[in-house]
């Protein structure tokens, strides 16, 4: 969220059904205190739109093709909005939305009085930040490690790849390997967005250190690093990891 002193706010809309799109963007044109609607119809146009335009606030579809509404929460990590309202016509997708950290679930067809209600929860919860004045916080540096008496701080920049390792994450760097009692969700959020990505549920990767990314015959996605570590990587991360190289080295 982009720090401002006015009570405006932004939205973002995601639905593959452009009805379910317009409904939503006609209600939203109805409220002063939205000063900006954007819409998209897929999960990776939503994941490139919300780093580039940090909305406050998504609409967000939980059924669509390749890569769906939990897919583009998981792939953003911590670049998440403040506030997000999953969208679906099936509500067995309820439990698992909150899990994710949605602030509502719309179920369709919804009518005005339910999305009026969603959406001023959102408001309420949005402009509380803006007026606490909070921010994202400082991505850090340094990591802090400790090992059979000893602690040591490993520069977060000279780390190749991490790995999920049961209660413990994994940091590769070069040919050394260190074990931090923290999970994967916090070091993603922990990390510099611009720097690390996940390709994996049990894999984050520096961008720097990738030497390449391939499909090989049987369809399995796998992402090379300079060193020649070869990591798999899940099928929906392959266009949002090749659309942040392709910002990091310009064809």
């Amino acid at each position: 969220m982009t720090s401002r002193t006015s009570n405006k706010i932004s939205v973002l809309v995601v639905d593959d059904e452009p009805v379910a799109r317009a409904g939503i963007i006609a209600l939203l044109q109805e409220e002063e205190s939205v000063e900006r609607i954007e819409q998209c119809s897929s999960g990776e146009q939503a994941i490139e739109l919300i780093r580039k335009t940090r909305p406050d606030l998504v609409f967000l579809d939980v059924q669509m093709p390749e890569c769906d509404g939990f897919d583009v929460i998981e792939i953003l990590g911590s670049a998440v909005p403040p506030a997000v309202i999953f969208v679906t016509a099936f509500d067995q997708h309820a439990l698992r939305a909150f899990e994710a950290g949605a602030l509502d679930y719309l179920l369709k067809p919804f009518n005005n009085v339910r999305f009026w209600r969603a959406f001023h929860r959102a408001k309420v919860q949005i402009i509380h930040g803006i007026e606490s004045g909070l921010e994202q916080p400082r991505k850090v540096e340094r990591l802090l490690v400790k090992s059979l008496g000893r602690a040591l701080f490993v520069n977060v920049s000279d780390i190749d790849w991490i790995e999920a390792a049961d209660y413990y994450a994994c940091l590769h760097v070069g040919p050394q390997t260190h074990l931090v009692r923290r999970t994967m969700s916090e070091l993603e959020g922990d990390l510099s967005q611009d720097v690390f990505f996940r390709i994996h549920r049990s894999t984050i990767v520096n961008l720097r250190f990738i030497a390449e990314i391939t499909v090989d015959r049987e369809g399995e996605h796998k992402v090379s690093l300079l060193d020649g570590t070869c990591l798999r990587m899940t099928r929906r991360y392959y266009k949002p990891l090749k659309s942040r190289l392709s910002k990091l080295i310009p064809v």
